[in-house]
């Protein structure tokens, strides 16, 4: 069977959505399929917004197919709304949509909930004439609810991580200087056994290189140094009220972060078992300082139906990565672009500056922008802009990226980026 022919059969909707969109928020209208009656209200235009209204539909529901009007022109939303499995895209051209106001209300006066109801009138009633967005393959919702959910864990891990830092700081300040990360299971047995200066020096130096032993810390010249600053310190406080509260709250806070590891690493096997059965994840995986990590987050970022972006300017926009030009008059200001899911800029952003030690061309263009007196952070994201335009061909094109052809067709545009490059590969 076609896709076209699977886009056809049309599932039983439980409810139908029309949605107006706006900068700010959006208008909906909705009717469920056993009823005449008409909801309606707004939806703040953020991803945790976005997120909290599906899981109400869905509980309401019960996880039935939902359908959902909204204009094509606004792809933003599309985006947001494409990875719910029970959601079902109709996006609706602007000139259709216009075309249909123009005739209902000839009076030319324009107001969100209208909008919003006559989307709810095209899905209910010329559904057949709109073309339906499928929800992704389940092999790419696998990718893409796993890499979200490990980012949910690990900014739990960091937040952890921050109280457990404040609170040593206070009573323990030693552990911050012989340990560059507290978020590891060393730091994290050695504290939930010997929470205080105190009762880790009464601990025998051989039993100590046991345990450093046990998590592979096995740098016999560091060990020492560990175990004799260890004896040599002296307590940062002697108010007993004060550190038996706070040791007795860094028992509790280790044990999150340990429970924390633990859940990373069982997800980050799912990850890399439902990366690797993915039939797009050879091109990811090909980027350059990708890696394990983050080459499955690009795959969730770009998803499999092609059809979803039209070019790389609707990714570059919708990632935040590109950025905001606003115009008043004769000014003009460019500024960082804060609407937008922020998890797939960091990916973007994270992998760019990656990339940076991995590709010749990419370090090159970063050192450029950085000599023009860019700072860091907005020269990763212009190469993550550069990038987004190359994964992209790469994607739709479904080949994997090559960084020796990449350097070669700079090479015939006459680029002067790639002069530097072939400069740099030959240092």
């Amino acid at each position: 069977m076609s896709e076209d022919q699977e886009l056809k059969q049309e599932p039983q909707f439980a409810a139908f959505v029309g949605i107006d969109w706006a900068d700010q928020k959006h208008a909906w209208c909705l009717r469920a399929v056993d009823s005449e009656k008409r909801e309606s209200g707004e939806l703040e235009h953020t991803p945790e917004a976005v997120e909290a209204w599906v899981a109400q539909l869905c509980q309401r529901f019960g996880n039935h197919p939902i359908a959902v009007a909204l204009e094509q022109s606004r792809g933003s939303l599309v985006f947001m709304l494409a990875k719910y499995e029970p959601v079902h895209l109709f996006p609706v051209p602007s000139t259709t949509s216009a075309s249909m106001r123009k005739a209902l209300y000839p009076s030319g006066s324009k107001d969100d909930p209208r909008d919003a109801d006559l989307l709810l009138d095209l899905l209910l009633l010329h559904r057949d004439k709109l073309r339906r967005l499928s929800p992704d393959t389940e092999a790419t919702r696998r990718v893409q609810n796993l890499v979200e959910e490990r980012r949910k864990l690990v900014d739990e891990k960091t937040e952890q991580t921050n109280r457990l830092t404040s609170h040593l700081k206070i009573y323990f300040p030693q552990m911050l200087q012989w340990f560059e990360h507290l978020d590891t299971e060393l730091v994290c047995a050695l504290l939930e056994r010997w929470p205080t200066l105190e009762e880790l020096q009464m601990v025998p130096a051989a039993k100590l290189r046991m345990l450093f032993a046990k998590h592979h810390c096995r740098d016999q010249e560091r060990i020492t140094q560990r175990i004799l600053a260890i004896h040599q310190s002296i307590p940062a406080i002697r108010d007993r009220a004060v550190i038996e509260a706070k040791s007795s709250t860094v028992k509790v806070i280790v044990q999150l972060i340990r429970i924390l590891l633990e859940g990373i690493a069982d997800l980050d096997e799912k990850i890399e078992e439902a990366a690797a059965a993915h039939p797009d994840f050879f091109i990811f995986d090909s980027l350059p300082g990708a890696g394990p990590v983050l080459a499955p987050r690009l795959l969730a970022a770009f998803g499999s139906q092609r059809e979803r972006y039209r070019n790389a300017d609707e990714v570059q926009t919708y990632s935040g990565i590109a950025p905001v030009i606003e115009k008043s008059g004769k000014k003009q200001w460019i500024h960082f672009r804060w609407a937008c899911p922020k998890f797939l800029r960091q990916s973007f952003h994270e992998w760019a500056s990656h990339s940076i030690g991995y590709s010749v061309w990419a370090r090159s263009y970063y050192r450029k922008q950085r000599s023009k007196g860019v700072d860091h952070h907005a020269a990763v994201r212009a190469l993550a802009f550069k990038w987004i335009r190359i994964v992209f061909r790469c994607w739709k094109e479904r080949v994997a990226y090559d960084e020796s052809k990449y350097l070669a067709a700079l090479a015939r545009r006459g680029s002067p980026l790639a002069a530097v490059a072939a400069l740099a590969n030959t240092v």
